[in-house]
């Protein structure tokens, strides 16, 4: 292992390279300095030149930081990841065409990495069957010039799965807290441990260079050899960057790196405004024990609800990244979480998630269509990605889809708990048929998995013939605030309920005393288990 500055160590890459880049979201143990330090060597000499990025979770500040760094014409050939939310720029250049761009299942990206370390043919999985990343509906392609199939439709004993084909990585990029001269390291100030192991083992199967970037250097010995996340022989350099933050919004926060838990008044209550009702509504689905997902966007309002209900404590709150119970964070910091009882590596989340270890999956939707088909992941000039939607929207034993009932700004409030609509925003997120498949409606129904589809307005589920219109707000005229706002006329229920009043209402819902008197519910397998062995 030797010591080297981060502009040093990028030298190491030449053009053509494969590299892979540990990390996750807003600076979550993102090697940041490595990064920033690529995009100065390529500006200063035009080298590297035709890489290939790969990074199963998607990285950036949503402006330059991040996979940012790498959105220079000439600099990327190809890049796969999880999402392009986070890195607007890599977006515009597969829009263009000026890449190849694609985006696969976060989990199965995170799970491929154990699969190359160990020398294996590739991954083997269902996750991504009948969405985009299904070969018969794009395999994953997000520009023109992506052609070549980087994932295929087997058959294995009678039934489909998908092949992720495996890569050959020249260069790492991963992220610690501590190294010691020895090259070991440990991650104690992360918020997130990832799959940076598995990176590093899969790197030096490959026969390539792993670069580690860390805060601070310790003498050789002198750390708790448990709590090495990385060790030293999988290790060629090490960077030192001293002024590492924690997120790219967090210097450092103990909570996140488990050092503290915080008191739950702490967690801030949301306004009651649209986003509220929606999370408000689908906190109402839980149960006592209740093992739940939080994805990014309108849901991690769950976890400050829950808080705020006094609820936290009788559930347990995960997000794919690792963290298991407590209150995972929101926004631009999704990904990290406080008061969890346990942090551990993505692959193994998913593992989890993948065996039907979720009983609620609370997910956005950007647009949903009269089969229940759901879209994250690519609307108009804009590539998003599925994250890790499609691990667990397929996998949770029931999945809850929020968000808006329309887009674009609308002023709404909700005089004596009525729903009243001055304007309404002017886009459309219940279609006819979505822009590109995330969740298939019909493979959830078709596996017996129960799905709802929670706006401010309306709540719909999901039978074999598509989408029902269940509950609406109070105070909404059904054929004018929702129907005739919808690109398609839903099947209705026989009898339309009327949304919780206390919705829509200042002050506390009392879903602690509701949720204590709600029943626990047996466990049952996960959906549609394969046959075991005998």
């Amino acid at each position: 292992m030797r010591r080297v500055t981060a502009d040093e160590a990028v030298q190491v890459i030449r053009s053509g390279d494969t590299l892979i880049i540990g990390g996750s979201g807003g600076g979550h143990a993102v090697p940041e300095a490595l990064m920033a330090a690529l995009e100065r060597r390529f500006l200063a000499e035009g080298e590297p030149r035709s890489i290939t990025a790969i990074h199963p979770v998607g990285l950036g500040d949503g402006d330059t930081l991040g996979a940012n760094h790498l959105a220079h014409e000439g600099m990327l050939k190809r890049i796969v990841s999880g999402t392009f939310v986070n890195s607007p720029k890599i977006s515009d250049l597969a829009i263009a065409d000026k890449i190849e761009g694609y985006t696969l299942p976060q989990g199965a990206m995170s799970q491929l990495m154990r699969e190359i370390a160990a020398g294996r043919a590739g991954l083997l999985t269902q996750t991504g069957l009948h969405t985009f990343v299904d070969p018969r509906h794009g395999g994953g392609r997000q520009s023109k010039c992506a052609k070549d199939d980087i994932v295929e439709l087997v058959q294995f004993r009678g039934t489909d799965y998908l092949f992720y084909k495996p890569y050959h990585f020249d260069v790492c990029f991963i992220r610690g807290t501590t190294a010691d001269e020895d090259g070991n390291v440990t991650m104690e100030q992360e918020a997130f441990f990832g799959e940076m192991l598995s990176e590093a083992q899969a790197t030096r199967r490959c026969g390539g260079v792993v670069i580690v970037q860390v805060k601070r250097m310790a003498k050789r010995g002198t750390l708790p050899a448990k709590q090495v996340k990385i060790p030293g022989i999988l290790i060629d350099y090490v960077v030192v960057e001293p002024e590492q933050r924690q997120t790219y919004e967090t210097y450092y926060s103990p909570a996140y790196a488990g050092e503290l838990k915080i008191p739950l008044s702490d967690i801030p209550a949301l306004p009651l405004d649209a986003r509220k009702i929606v999370a408000r509504r689908a906190t109402m689905e839980l149960f006592p024990g209740a093992v739940c997902n939080l994805g990014s966007g309108i849901f991690t309002g769950i976890a400050n609800v829950a808080a705020e209900e006094d609820v936290l404590e009788e559930i347990c709150l995960t997000n794919e990244q690792g963290m298991i119970g407590g209150a995972p964070a929101s926004g631009n910091e999704a990904g990290a979480s406080r008061n969890f009882a346990a942090m551990i590596d993505q692959p193994y989340q998913f593992d989890f998630y993948d065996g039907g270890g979720l009983d609620l999956a609370f997910l956005s939707f950007a647009e949903f269509d009269e089969q229940g088909n759901v879209n994250v992941s690519r609307f108009g000039n804009r590539i998003v990605g599925p994250g890790g939607f499609i691990n667990i929207s397929q996998n949770a034993k029931c999945v809850i889809f929020g968000g808006t009932f329309t887009a674009g700004k609308s002023d709404l409030s909700w005089p004596d708990g009525k729903m009243k609509i001055a304007s309404d925003g002017k886009g459309q997120k219940l279609v006819k048929a979505v822009e590109q498949i995330t969740y298939s409606g019909r493979y959830g129904a078709q596996r017996g998995q129960r799905a709802l589809y929670v706006t401010e307005r309306a709540v719909f589920e999901l039978d074999a013939g598509g989408v029902e219109l269940i509950e609406t707000a109070p105070g909404v005229d059904v054929d004018r605030d929702v129907l005739a706002r919808m690109g398609f006329k839903p099947k209705i229920a026989q009898n339309v309920k009327t949304m919780d009043a206390r919705l829509f209402q200042p002050g506390l819902m009392n879903l602690a005393r509701e949720l204590a008197n709600k029943p626990r519910p047996r466990r049952s397998p996960r959906l549609d288990l394969p046959e075991a062995a005998q």
